[in-house]
């Protein structure tokens, strides 16, 4: 039997990088809300937030999480994606260059 497959977590990662979060016009992975990416044989588990426990987005966006990462994870790679609130998300968590977007200094 073979081993299943390892996604490439920098792939997954420049993947939801086309995942924007509507409300803001910013993606996900600059926003800050992907917490850690850990891809086993067989396995992708992403751990993620969001902006507010109140986001009415959410469901939006693990629906374009799964719309990109669908078509280059093997169907034998089981993804689980979990929003968690700890470390609740902050402005500091975003990349400069989001940041700049809205004209935020650090």
């Amino acid at each position: 039997m073979s081993t299943p497959p390892t996604p490439d977590p920098n792939a997954i990662r420049h993947a939801l990088r086309r995942v924007m979060d509507p409300e803001v016009g910013v993606n996900i992975v600059d926003l800050g809300l992907i917490y850690k990416i850990d891809a086993q044989p067989g396995e992708l588990y992403i751990e993620m937030t969001m902006t507010s426990p109140a986001c009415p987005l959410a469901d939006m966006i693990l629906d374009d999480i799964d719309s990109v990462l669908d078509p280059m994870v093997p169907p034998e790679v089981e993804i689980r994606v979990e929003i968690v609130w700890d470390p609740p998300w902050s402005p500091d968590k975003m990349a400069p260059e989001a940041r700049e977007h809205f004209g935020w200094k650090k």
